[in-house]
């Protein structure tokens, strides 16, 4: 928790509105003007010496209320999505991986239950980035960093080590008294249990995380017997290492000097955000019940109890302001609500509102619903372009054939005059099959003279024809060298343009056509 003389600050007066002036773009408030905000001669030196603040532990305190409700909900849920999803099965026939989500870099697909992406379709991973990054705009907009204090993996883990350090070490007084203790052997042992659950933890969280790029049963086996490919125990080791040390150990830290989006967020949030609040015209000036009932008139609502604080996970007092610590998780509103509903006062001394309310509400106007503020032109914005590109994406993905075919003429040499006066050309086909099973395909040509014959590899020339039928295995490319020839007397005019058609022989019947050239000699001048 931070220490009370490093935030220390001048309070504005009962009654008194804070200057909103700048909050969104500064650490802090901007401290009133005067004397109170000089910088001492100590401060300077501090100033002009220290490179960064010592970091200092923060033990939160358990709270319940409709936020923590809401963050143990997200962390089931997203931690059930992580670590199940790999063991999902699939059918997709005989000839696909079973796996109902694959990322298979060896065969370079992506699969996602019914959806197969090809290197060639990259398309829609960059559009679902695209969609992801959005959505991160419009949750910012809406209601500030709630992906930072529900959603985020290094949220998530944090909250899973923080219970783990409730479970060995108690409640937030009991860790404070026993990181301060001596190190007794009673200290040590529960340390090294609490550091080996860490571990288990961080070791399953690797372990999950390849399962994603090879069938999970088969590589379990493998790795546990030794016969894994070498990169997945490395990265195995990578990723526990670096759970283990920011999930355990750097847990505030990698959110206030480590992550890059709270800088970025800034950019997003305006006065119509909203975001998690103390409501100083309300709350100040702050004192225990004992003096507020001795002078009513000269205290807010704010009982000074710092449960706020207590129940933050990166030690952040609210009451200062808003602060790049603040990860607008809400549990500071769970514990205000609890101790205002205890000593008789109305809820909402902390709660989710945006700077325009605040202002409002400090000139004395009602309290708007935290839900109005979800209804603004910025946030359709947002929604109708992610609506859109998703649009998009499932419209592509609904129309595309499950055929391709690309061509590629040699040029070098660029055609074969051969002995009787015909013109050869070669080509290099590729016949993709995104089918889950062999298919037989139809190559013909279109838009070459009478007389034009192709054959392959395969095919000898006596059997050369203007189509040929080429079995393609399923979910494969197969790679066809194609020799086109066309007969003596062809007029160059005729033959400079023409086009592969590739036809599916099934009941599909999908189509794919490659234009392309055909190189003839140059008429000798």
């Amino acid at each position: 928790m931070a220490d009370p003389k490093d935030l220390a600050r001048p309070q504005p007066q009962a009654g008194q509105p804070r200057d909103w002036s700048g909050a969104l773009g500064s650490v802090t408030d901007a401290a009133p003007a005067g004397p109170a905000s000089a910088v001492t001669a100590e401060d300077a030196g501090f100033m002009g010496s220290a490179l960064y603040e010592k970091g200092k532990t923060v033990h939160n305190k358990r709270i319940d209320g409709p936020f923590r409700r809401f963050k143990w909900l997200v962390m089931l849920v997203t931690l059930a999505i992580y670590y199940i999803t790999p063991w999902i099965r699939w059918d997709r026939g005989p000839y696909a991986p079973d796996q109902a989500v694959l990322i298979d870099l060896a065969n370079r697909r992506f699969y996602m239950f019914d959806i197969e992406i090809w290197p060639h379709e990259f398309y829609f991973v960059a559009g679902m980035l695209i969609m992801a990054g959005i959505g991160l705009f419009i949750v910012t907009s809406a209601v500030g960093r709630a992906w930072c204090g529900y959603a985020c993996p290094q949220t998530v883990w944090t909250d899973v080590f923080q219970h783990v350090d409730r479970f060995f070490d108690g409640d937030r007084n009991a860790r404070a008294r026993l990181d301060k203790a001596p190190w007794t052997v009673s200290k040590t042992a529960r340390r090294l249990a609490k550091w080996a659950v860490y571990l288990a933890i961080a070791f399953w969280t690797g372990g999950a995380w390849i399962m994603y790029f090879a069938d999970a049963p088969t590589l379990t086996v493998d790795f546990w017997t030794g016969n894994a490919a070498p990169v997945a125990y490395a990265t195995v080791a990578i990723l526990t290492g670096t759970t283990f040390w920011l999930g355990g150990f750097m847990r505030e830290q990698v959110c206030i000097y480590m992550c890059p989006w709270p800088r970025i967020q800034t950019a997003m949030l305006d006065e119509k955000s909203l975001i998690v609040t103390y409501k100083d015209w309300r709350g100040e000036q702050r004192g225990s019940l004992k003096k507020a009932a001795k002078n009513p008139d000269q205290f807010g609502d704010c009982i000074d109890c710092n449960m706020c604080v207590a129940v933050c996970p990166t030690g952040v007092d609210i009451r200062e302001g808003q602060q790049i610590g603040c990860i607008t998780c809400g549990l500071c509103i769970d514990a205000c609500d609890k101790v205002m509903a205890e000593v008789g006062r109305p809820r909402g001394l902390i709660d989710y509102a945006t700077l325009d309310q605040c202002k409002a509400e400090a000139a004395g106007a009602p309290a708007t619903p935290a839900w109005k503020a979800l209804l603004r032109p910025r946030i359709f914005i947002y929604f109708g372009v992610w609506g859109a590109i998703g649009a998009g994406l499932l419209f592509a993905l609904g129309t595309r054939t499950h055929t391709d075919l690309t061509v590629s003429p040699d040029r070098n040499p660029p055609y074969m005059l051969l002995k009787d006066g015909s013109v050869r050309n070669a080509y290099t086909l590729r016949l993709r099959n995104m089918e889950a099973r062999p298919r037989d395909m139809e190559i013909a040509m279109l838009g070459l003279p009478r007389g034009a014959v192709m054959w392959t590899d395969a095919v000898s020339v006596e059997n050369a024809a203007p189509v040929q039928v080429i079995a393609v295995p399923a979910n494969e490319t197969k790679i066809v060298r194609a020799y086109v020839m066309l007969p003596p007397g062809t007029d160059e005019d005729d033959s400079e343009h023409f086009a592969f058609r590739l036809t599916s022989l099934d009941e599909q019947g999908e189509q794919d056509i490659a234009e392309t050239t055909f190189a003839m000699p140059e008429d000798d001048e």
